[in-house]
């Protein structure tokens, strides 16, 4: 009986997003000649395009859904968890200014790579930490970190970071985009990620814009 009434509610949450597909969901298109692409997830997305648009050499950062099945999803579809998308960020940046491992130096630095589909108070698979590689030098660099850092036991924890090939990513609804910019003083703002960038901006001052 559960398990009937896992699939109705996931027949029910691909009907509504189809239903509320916006094509202006996807990527818009942006002048990326010469621009290299990284997607991340690292917990809620608003936290990570706050980091990432400070990085010196990134040059657009979108927040968006990635590495589920269910196309063109909402955020509340995402939210229930059952579209398998996480909450991440597409990265175009000038790797003559900033390179892939720098970005994945930030990546790991700026959550809780430990941490399984959960970042502080937000719990969800939607929450998990990824990194989607674009091509086989990518992998082969998020793996070579990823098991270095877990060698030298920077945590006390292993780190559960998935490294997984990208297939799609879906911008997020316009409200999302640059939301700390626009919305500083919001409750989870304020709290949250201003403290957390705040401590970026130290740790990382040398690769600031």
């Amino acid at each position: 009986m559960r398990i009937k009434r896992s699939i109705l509610l996931f027949i029910i949450v691909v009907f509504i997003s189809n239903c509320n597909a916006k094509n202006d969901y996807e990527v818009k298109m942006i002048d990326t000649t010469g621009l290299s692409i990284a997607t991340f997830g690292s917990g809620c997305f608003w936290c990570t395009e706050a980091v990432f648009e400070r990085v010196k050499g990134v040059k657009k950062v979108i927040s968006g859904y990635s590495g589920g099945n269910v196309p063109n999803p909402t955020y509340e579809a995402v939210c229930t968890g059952l579209t398998n998308h996480a909450e991440c960020v597409q990265i175009y940046f000038n790797e003559n200014e900033v390179s892939y491992t720098q970005l994945l130096e930030i990546f790991f630095k700026t959550h809780d790579p430990t941490s399984l589909n959960k970042q502080g108070a937000d719990v969800g698979t939607q929450y998990r930490s990824v990194i989607f590689y674009h091509d086989e030098n990518q992998k082969h660099i998020a793996e070579e970190i990823k098991n270095k850092l877990d060698e030298e036991k920077i945590w006390d924890k292993p780190i559960v970071t998935e490294i997984v090939p990208f297939k799609k990513f879906y911008e997020a609804e316009d409200y999302h985009q640059n939301y700390y910019e626009k919305n500083p003083y919001q409750g989870y703002c304020a709290f949250v990620i201003t403290p957390k960038i705040e401590k970026f901006e130290k740790v990382f001052k040398d690769y600031l814009k």
